[in-house]
């Protein structure tokens, strides 16, 4: 649906008692500027428009916020003004060569208060830069959940730790690994060449304080694990750092009864551990003293 100039703000100003928003594949024409200020709305989803930028002007109540697939590449999707209980972000977008890496102590400068937050790569570019703690721990600093979903298959994780050098009180880490074939080649020939999406590349990312101690993590789980040097190393990494854990879910693969008709690589078989031996190979691999802290519940 394509709005007026002014269709969104009467909406808005008409509805005072709007407790929830969602705009899909809704815009107010190419290039256009979503602003937007409510009184009572907590909750906003916004995907597939073809806004230029959405931005959050006044809304004194608002909670929840999420933009999935923005069209434009060459900004951030969103701009923060008065949201001062804004605590649960989500964005989602499969990056390509042209899309903009996202600076999250730029882009969510202006709110404190992030609890939980959401990013979904939907098996394409890393979009996000790792960033140094001292820039990232002011807008991190009462994060208490990640979840970093759809990461590509076959690149290394380690770049993910910068979110626990700068978000101290983080307790629940859980990342998805998987490459969604429906997904990806919806995505067809022509629009990935036109977009430019590239080919899969590993995040460079060194640490900032290589002995640091994370003391609030308690929980790391995985989906899509698999016995090798990526997910292993992965783990040992945050084990070393995260002196508190106490809870691994490593789960297998995700699995979608669509995605083995598009691509015959998907039908071969897990190498997820499934039996005792295997299961104990992993905890000895880890240097796990307590093996009943890893679960797979796969």
């Amino acid at each position: 649906m394509r709005f007026g100039e002014l269709d969104i703000p009467n909406i808005l100003s008409t509805c005072k008692l709007l407790d929830s928003l969602r705009l899909s594949h809704c815009d107010s024409g190419m290039n256009s500027l979503l602003q937007l200020e409510h009184a009572q709305l907590t909750e906003l989803e916004v995907d597939y428009g073809k806004f230029e930028i959405v931005e959050l002007t006044c809304l004194p109540k608002l909670q929840r916020v999420s933009y999935k697939r923005w069209f434009y590449s060459e900004k951030d999707p969103l701009l923060f003004g008065f949201v001062p209980h804004l605590s649960k972000p989500r964005l989602a977008k499969s990056g390509s060569l042209s899309t903009r890496t996202v600076v999250l102590s730029q882009l969510l400068g202006n709110v404190p208060s992030i609890s939980d937050l959401h990013l979904d790569f939907e098996s394409e570019k890393i979009w996000v830069l790792p960033e140094s703690p001292e820039l990232l721990r002011p807008v991190l600093s009462k994060l208490q959940l990640v979840i970093l979903d759809n990461l590509p298959e076959g690149c290394d994780l380690a770049w993910t730790m910068f979110i626990l050098e700068a978000a101290p009180s983080l307790k629940e880490l859980c990342i998805t690994v998987w490459d969604h074939w429906c997904n990806m080649l919806m995505r067809d020939k022509e629009f990935r060449e036109r977009n430019g999406y590239c080919e899969k590349v590993d995040v460079e990312w060194k640490p900032h304080a290589p002995d640091f101690k994370h003391k609030n993590l308690v929980k790391l789980t995985i989906y899509g694990f698999q016995p090798d040097d990526i997910f292993v190393g992965f783990i040992s990494c945050v084990m070393e750092h995260a002196v508190n854990m106490a809870e691994i879910c490593l789960h297998d693969t995700k699995v979608c009864l669509c995605c083995g008709d598009v691509d015959p690589k998907v039908k071969c078989a897990s190498r997820y551990p499934r039996n005792v031996d295997e299961r104990k190979k992993i905890i000895e691999e880890l240097g796990i003293s307590l093996p009943a802290m890893v679960h797979f519940p796969s």
